[in-house]
């Protein structure tokens, strides 16, 4: 007997060292406790990123991000043609119950629409220290960084730059309008435009300048990068769009330069990317570490590196990298904002009946 309980207490002691090297699971089971030496991989749901960014540069953010930090990343895009309004759309819809958990748009107008409707939740990011709070919300319920310019595309082979046109406004005359391309005003970075346009011209010159390109049979694209394409096929010989269309046609060999145009109080306007928590995320704390990322330096350097060609916000990257703006227009996101319903009405009545 005595040995018999010598043998069972050796047996026991043995399983004790045995089950202190687990852990346990969520269902009390056993499990190997992580060795140190193994990556951190998150075995939490993905967070799912909304995202109208061109989707060949989303990709290869969030690929460094997840192979950073371990954590996956579900990526929801848009089409070229709803490029962040149908996201916007989706994040109205869903707005009882959330399938998003950031936001990050290509653009700021809907951004700030979306936060006035109450659809985000603040979250000041300590990776925006150094943004200038030009680009904050007062509320911080959504950042901007890496800007683009709204800019008139043109080829040098058929149009001299000194016969280009000063002023956006300019644009109406018959001599420009005939040959002009705009993007459909309902959807991405022209819909922002055509609302500062109407903040700073007012109804009665706004309305006056559509009319004029309809008159002048203006084309209207489906979208920017579709506005570039006709101007490089020789459909047109100018074409409302953003700085990065035209950078990336430039890379692929095509003969296109582009102007920035006067807005009428000093400069063109610039146009942010912007990113937000949204209201309610199901992965509220892994969003927060995908939009430290998203509003880091390396994020918008790596924006102003790639083919879109993205002015950085912050002063010393903007001096790293020798990338000035262009001269800025004054009129405010806010008041972008407000203009937004009431241009859109003019240009469903006289653009896009």
């Amino acid at each position: 007997m005595k040995n018999a309980f010598y043998v069972s207490a050796a047996f026991l002691l043995t399983s004790f060292i045995l089950l202190g090297g687990c852990k346990e699971g969520e269902n009390g089971s056993a499990k190997p406790a992580a060795s140190a030496k193994e990556p951190a991989v998150s075995a939490k749901e993905p967070v799912v990123l909304y995202c109208s960014v061109d989707e060949t540069f989303a990709t290869e953010a969030i690929k460094k991000y997840e192979e950073k930090t371990g954590r996956k990343v579900t990526l929801v895009g848009d089409t070229e043609a709803g490029k962040t309004t149908g996201l916007v759309n989706k994040i109205r819809m869903e707005k009882d119950r959330p399938r998003a958990d950031v936001f990050w748009s290509s653009e700021q107008s809907q951004t700030v629409l979306l936060a006035r409707e109450g659809l985000f939740a603040p979250y000041d990011s300590p990776s925006a220290k150094d943004i200038p709070d030009i680009f904050k919300d007062k509320d911080q319920l959504w950042t901007g960084f890496a800007t683009r310019a709204r800019v008139v595309a043109y080829n040098p082979e058929v149009m001299a730059k000194e016969d280009l046109p000063k002023r956006w406004e300019e644009l109406g005359d018959p001599k420009y309008a005939k040959d002009v391309a705009i993007a459909n005003p309902l959807f991405g970075t022209t819909r922002g435009h055509v609302a500062a346009m109407h903040s700073l011209w007012g109804a009665e010159r706004f309305t006056g300048f559509l009319k004029k390109l309809v008159e002048a049979k203006a084309t209207v694209a489906d979208g920017n990068s579709t506005a570039v394409r006709k101007l490089i096929a020789g459909e047109v010989k100018l074409a409302m769009t953003d700085s990065d269309d035209v950078i990336t046609a430039k890379a692929k060999g095509h003969k296109v330069e582009m102007i920035f145009p006067d807005m009428g109080d000093g400069g063109t306007m610039l146009i942010p990317n912007t990113v937000a928590l949204v209201k309610g995320a199901p992965h509220a704390e892994d969003a927060r570490l995908l939009i430290d990322y998203i509003l880091s330096a390396q994020v918008e350097e790596m924006l102003a590196k790639s083919d879109s060609g993205n002015y950085p916000v912050r002063v010393e990257l903007q001096k790293k990298l020798g990338m000035e703006f262009p001269p800025v227009s004054k009129v405010d996101y806010y008041v972008i904002a407000d203009n937004m319903e009431p241009s859109i009405a003019i240009c469903r009545e006289i653009l896009l009946k």
